[in-house]
């Protein structure tokens, strides 16, 4: 089963503002017409999604769905039940990661994307994640949400693949252990 990861982070490694907040990401510097970075060729590679609560949270700030046509599954200990609205988007668990992906696995489901912060890193932890592509945004925000946190040990990485673009974007792909 592939457990990849796909996120953007500053170039000092922060995800979002102390505040959760995205919007140095809508910097109209950052804008290629056209351009979505891989994201959709991405996705169209996922069988499921598995976001945090937090991650959850924000993405209903956005107004409109973003996941048609993917299963998505929020994963908190504290969220007891989804907003009405989106019962019939994304499915609730308090799974660990290690018996989510098991259960998940055993419905058929192939390539995991998981998105947030904290959820990457206790992927990481339990040496479930085993690829990760993070475009590096050329922008210091000397504070806010970090992309890592602390780890069991050193996590060798081998790097796939390496792309610039002429934002100043720099995409690495890597494989994990």
């Amino acid at each position: 089963m592939k457990i990849r990861s796909f996120i953007a982070c500053s170039l000092d490694g922060f995800i979002a503002r102390p505040d959760g907040a995205l919007d140095w990401l809508e910097n109209p510097a950052f804008t290629i017409a056209e351009e979505d970075f891989g994201y959709a060729q991405f996705m169209a590679g996922t069988s499921c999604l598995v976001m945090g609560r937090n991650t959850f949270e924000k993405v209903l700030t956005f107004g409109e769905w973003p996941y048609e046509g993917t299963r998505v599954i929020v994963l908190s200990q504290s969220l007891k039940a989804l907003p009405e609205t989106h019962r019939d988007k994304a499915e609730l668990s308090a799974e660990s990661p290690l018996t989510l992906t098991e259960r998940l696995q055993r419905e058929g489901e192939d390539s995991l994307y998981i998105d947030g912060g904290r959820l990457i890193q206790s992927f990481l932890r339990t040496g479930l994640l085993n690829e990760l592509i993070v475009t590096r945004i050329p922008l210091l925000l000397g504070r806010g949400i970090p992309l890592f946190g602390e780890l069991n040990g050193d996590t060798l990485l081998t790097l796939l693949a390496n792309k610039s673009y002429a934002n100043g974007f720099v995409q690495s792909h890597y494989r994990i252990g």
